[in-house]
């Protein structure tokens, strides 16, 4: 079992942290020894750069997909044995080991446990992903995607591409866009019905062609999405704009929803029922991971690869780190 993790001491800074031994488990507690974790692009590169909620946070440890095999449990745990491979959601960093009470189980809450035994049929390095995939399952259900609807993802980062698969997954008609050839090609290969780069002429006239749309998520961040949105009359009757890329302020017109009866949603979370969802599509074949990771690298090569994110992140989508 490895004792070190991932920190910022600084901004745009990264080093390797000493853990030091695990403590003694309380009786709902269980040790988890990391196998795999995966890296939450946005959210990583942003506390990185010290960007949004995460100006003088420093120094500290960011990431919450976590592949472990339960190493230790305490006498009251009863849903985990040693040995169980489990994914875990808690916001701890990458790190070596984990301990996690497991008292709370709750289902539809991201306040419970988050951690959930993974089944033998799936790799369990694409279970390093199931954190951002488990943000895009839970912003689809909150915005009541459902079969036939239309639906535009703007932005094909991990966090868009999950999105892009969970609302086909629940039968809808999906449209992706962004400025990065590879990422919309994998977008394609990963069931996406159409796929616009917002760099050619026109773009905008066959986004709008294709629409009005029932569901549009905010899955870029792009500052003038929402003004985009109202400019082009994109949202269609009762639509609802998802804002799933992390923003602090956000500019809109009033008349986007007025007469549309529309509604706008924020959802950055997942819970174990997000989690059970995923693993069923996923073990269905309907949602694929292995097609969205681009770096599968040993953990000591970590610093390498979080300089590529500071510096050039449009190189990765996903990244699994193997322990």
């Amino acid at each position: 079992m490895r004792n070190t993790g991932i920190e910022y001491p600084a901004v745009r800074t990264i080093r390797v942290k000493e853990l030091g031994e695990p403590p003694a488990l309380e009786s709902t507690q269980v040790l988890l020894e990391t196998v795999h974790s995966g890296i939450t692009n946005g959210t990583e590169r942003h506390a990185l750069l010290g960007e949004h909620f995460w100006q003088n946070t420093f120094p500290s440890c960011h990431g919450y997909q976590h592949v472990a095999r339960i190493a230790a449990a305490g006498d009251a745990v009863k849903d985990f044995s040693v040995g169980d491979m489990v994914f875990c959601g808690q916001y701890v960093g990458h790190r070596g080991w984990h301990v996690v009470d497991v008292a709370s189980a709750a289902a539809s809450s991201y306040g419970s446990h988050l951690v959930i035994k993974l089944p033998e049929d799936v790799p369990l390095k694409e279970c390093a992903l199931l954190g951002v995939a488990g943000v895009a399952m839970r912003g689809v259900r909150r915005c009541r995607v459902a079969p036939a609807q239309n639906v535009w993802v703007a932005g094909q980062g991990l966090i868009g591409q999950f999105t892009a698969q969970s609302a086909r997954a629940v039968g809808a008609h999906v449209t992706v866009t962004d400025v990065n050839e590879d990422r919309l090609e994998r977008a394609l290969r990963c069931g996406a019905h159409r796929a616009i780069d917002m760099r050619e002429a026109g773009a905008w006239e066959e986004l709008k062609a294709g629409g009005p749309y029932d569901c549009i998520f905010d899955c870029c961040g792009v500052n003038s999405l929402l003004l985009d949105i109202h400019q082009h009359t994109l949202l269609g009757y009762r639509g609802v704009i998802g804002l799933l890329a992390v923003r602090v302020e956000t500019t809109f017109n009033w008349g986007t929803f007025h007469t549309r009866e529309a509604s706008m949603e924020v959802s950055c979370h997942f819970s174990l029922e997000e989690l059970k969802i995923l693993l069923h599509f996923i073990r269905e074949g309907i949602i694929e991971v292995a097609p969205l990771i681009t770096h599968n690298v040993p953990i000591d090569e970590a610093i390498g690869v979080y300089e590529l994110l500071r510096d050039r992140p449009g190189d990765l989508l996903g990244v699994v780190f193997d322990w």
